[in-house]
């Protein structure tokens, strides 16, 4: 399993480690996944994925999954994320073309 978030694509990162002494060692700068169940008020089911804790927060602040899944760009999502942004796509096209 990557250290990549499914939503923003964010990953790891490398650095130096700086001592007192200016040192140099390299390091990672990993980011805070959390797996976490998100609820697709289109789909009507919950949705498990791992995803950053900033992810989370945008998640919340653009009013839910589907209105972050609407919005984000294709290539910043994981495959799994695109296919559940093309399933809520869908379901929302379904009953304008009823």
């Amino acid at each position: 399993m990557s250290r990549r978030c499914d939503l923003t694509g964010k990953g790891v990162l490398s650095g130096h480690t700086v001592s007192h002494s200016n040192h140099k060692t390299k390091r990672r700068f990993l980011p805070n996944l959390c797996n976490v169940t998100l609820e697709s008020e289109t789909l009507k089911r919950t949705i498990r994925l791992r995803v950053s804790a900033n992810a989370l927060k945008s998640v919340d602040h653009r009013g839910g999954l589907d209105a972050f899944l609407k919005k984000a760009r294709d290539e910043e999502l994981s495959p799994r994320a695109l296919e559940f942004k093309r399933l809520i796509a869908k379901a929302e096209a379904a009953p304008a073309a009823a």
